[in-house]
């Protein structure tokens, strides 16, 4: 009998949001179980079993010292390694840090902010290490999650939607909150995979699933800034869930060096 692919699960700094979506897939995580053998997860249980793995996931950003030295063993690991989730994939909401003054970040939060070691920045794993696929979201897709797992299982080479949020938006027959109520909303750049949710309550595009493919985000900002958008908005708005992703990053510099 042929044993069963080895599924891990890391956690770096994060919410575990997306290793929750794991256990939220209930009636299908009993099939996702008997498909391999849940090795490490801290998450759900407290047996470890050692590696090497064929499928490791890793959730949360890279912040201290130790977690970059960790995430280069976990790799040595790991066949396959697939990031998962906003913080893994971008660096996170914590990414903001980026922009600013750590210590004095530190200070306010702190009591004895003397004991706090952490790097100046909050980076995406695959900034440290090659990364096999990535799961965009915050939190990822249930759906996506078990399509990437059953297509590495089967030896097949995963395949996600590549489109923008417009694509799902027009499905539901969302009226385009840009275009009808003024609103600057990030899915014409923004990856499918939340089902337009924010659109169709009226709300912007937040960026969650990051860019899309060959997204120009600059170019889209500077039309809301025509039309009248206030570029404080659009700074923050460009740096939320997926903000130090490059293409969003380049975008909300532009904006503060024309402020």
């Amino acid at each position: 009998m042929t044993a069963k692919p080895k599924l891990a699960v890391f956690k770096f700094a994060s919410c575990d949001g997306c290793q929750l979506t794991l256990l939220d897939c209930e009636d299908e995580l009993l099939a996702v179980a008997e498909a391999v053998e849940i090795a490490y997860f801290l998450e759900a249980r407290t047996q470890e079993i050692e590696g090497p793995y064929d499928i490791g996931l890793v959730e949360g950003s890279v912040t201290t010292d130790h977690d970059a030295r960790r995430i280069r063993e976990i790799r040595k690991q790991c066949h396959y390694l697939i990031t998962i989730g906003a913080c893994a994939t971008s660096g996170g909401i914590q990414a903001l840090r980026n922009w600013a003054d750590l210590p004095e970040f530190v200070r306010h939060v702190y009591a004895d902010p003397q004991v706090i070691s952490a790097l100046d920045t909050s980076t995406p794993i695959a900034d440290h290490v090659i990364v096999d696929f990535e799961l965009r979201g915050c939190p990822i897709n249930k759906q996506q999650l078990l399509s990437v797992l059953l297509s590495l299982i089967g030896g097949h080479k995963p395949r996600l939607p590549s489109y923008s949020v417009c694509i799902p938006c027009k499905q539901r027959q969302t009226v385009c909150v840009a275009v009808t109520r003024g609103i600057p909303c990030l899915g014409p750049v923004t990856q499918a995979g939340c089902n337009a949710i924010c659109p169709a309550y009226n709300r912007e595009c937040f960026g969650c699933y990051g860019p899309q493919q060959q997204a120009n985000v600059p170019s889209l900002t500077h039309q809301f800034l025509r039309a009248g958008a206030d570029r404080g908005h659009l700074v923050r708005l460009t740096r939320n869930f997926n903000g130090y992703a490059p293409e969003f990053r380049e975008a909300s510099n532009l904006l503060e060096q024309h402020d």
